[in-house]
Formats: structure tokens, sequence, C-alpha cells
């Protein structure tokens, strides 16, 4: 498509990924977040965790993924994201990340992942408005081909507070799960049923910075017709693609 040697792209992938995320860890910081929203979102590398041992010359990381995210309720900013697996201690690493990076007391909402509650008591103490929503599904019918990938239907949430006193009103997890979507419309690495994925972990997680550097500062928000760090205040224009891609000087 380019007339470039795969090399070169994947090289400039490196280096603009790498000082996308350098560039959003410096900038990202005494942020005025008051209500935030976190997730996480499965993808893989090489091969998913159950093919692993029938993969031939796996990297020594592969398999599956999830990253997490911190997305402000308000301004639609991802705050913060973590790449690893699913376990209490990428919990933790990715909640005291986001922790050094807020102005104030705020109030989280997750979903009913039990690593989140001794990740958020480590990092914020009782300095922490805190509610956890999960959803309740129905399992789909077995005996019919057409529902083989279809999720369960949701018949109801339940809420409950764990620390502090969050607003019940603000007790929610959509725009962290509709942001998820617009990952995987976004990133063909996270479309399911596609020989797409990411082959290599370090390409993984650049394509992610530079998606969430789109997404923060490039790309006008449809509901807030500002990007999310303008509406954050982290930035006062619409970042070009020349803009996002100079910052490889």
């Amino acid at each position: 498509m380019t007339g470039a040697s795969k090399n070169t792209i994947v090289k400039l992938l490196s280096d603009i990924g790498s000082a996308c995320s350098e560039y959003q860890d410096q900038t990202l910081r005494n942020l005025p977040c008051k209500r935030l929203q976190l997730d996480e979102i499965w993808s893989f590398v090489y091969a998913k965790a159950k093919n692993i041992q029938a993969a031939k010359a796996a990297p020594e990381i592969a398999g599956d993924l999830w990253t997490w995210t911190a997305l402000d309720a308000d301004s639609k900013l991802i705050a913060s994201w973590f790449v690893g697996d699913r376990s209490g201690q990428s919990a933790s690493m990715f909640v005291n990340d986001l922790a050094g990076r807020l102005a104030n007391r705020v109030q989280i909402t997750t979903d009913g992942h039990k690593a989140y509650l001794q990740a958020i008591e480590g990092a914020f103490g009782s300095e922490i408005d805190y509610a956890t929503l999960e959803k309740l599904y129905t399992s789909p019918p077995k005996d019919c081909p057409n529902t083989r990938y279809s999720p369960g239907v949701c018949c109801g949430t339940r809420t409950k507070k764990i620390t502090g006193n969050p607003d019940s009103a603000h007790i929610s997890t959509s725009y962290a799960e509709r942001a998820n979507l617009s990952m995987r419309m976004g990133m063909r690495r996270f479309t399911r049923l596609t020989n797409a994925f990411s082959k290599k972990i370090e390409n993984h997680v650049h394509a992610i910075s530079i998606y969430f550097m789109h997404y923060n500062f490039a790309r006008i928000h449809q509901t807030l017709r500002v990007t999310p760090a303008m509406q954050a205040g982290v930035s006062d224009h619409v970042w070009t693609l020349d803009e996002l891609v100079s910052q490889l000087d």
C-alpha cells in the first residue's frame, strides 16, 4: 500500500508508539476528574491461551492479554491504561498509576472483578468513593448454532457501595464499555475471529498507545464536540495527524 518495506513500517509503529506513550505519561497528570469508570478488555498475542501448547515458536509472552482502562465519565478522557493479565498484581499496578494522575477525590465504578477491591484499597485507602456494578446474564440456548458466539442476555444489575459515599446516580460502567467497543472497532488487533491479531506484545502495546493518543487528542468526540483532552483541560486545540507524528522529534 505504501511502497515501503514491512520492517520500515514496523519501526515507525515502534517509534511513534513509544513517543505517544511517553507524551501521555508526562501530560496526563494532575487531572481534575470527578467520576471514573474502570474496565478491562480481552485480546491475545500470537495465540489464545488454550492454543499456546500447540503453537509453533510462540514468544515468551503469548496468550491472553487484558487492557485495563480508566475513563473519565465527564470528559471521556482515557486517563490511564495498562496491558497485562487479569491478576491482582496487574490490577494494583494499573490502579496505583491511576491514583498518581488525579488531583482530587473521585468516585470510581468497576465491574465485579474481585482484583479491583484490594487494588483500590491499596492505592486510595479511604480517600475514595467506590462502588461496583455487576451485570447479571442469562445463558444463551446451547442447542442453537446461531448463538455460538452470542453473549448471554443481560437480565439485570447488582450495585454495591464499597468505600465512601458514592452517588447512586453515577454508579455505572456504560461509558467504559462503549469505549471498549470503540477499541474493537478502531484497532484491527482487537477484532474477534480474525487473523489480524498481534504477533508480538511490544507492537500490541505500541498500537494501543497510538490509538489512545489519537482518541484523547485528535478525535472530536461526537457528544462533546471537542476532544476528550480539551474537555479535561489538558489540551487547548484539536491535534492534527502531523502534530501527532511530530512527537517523534
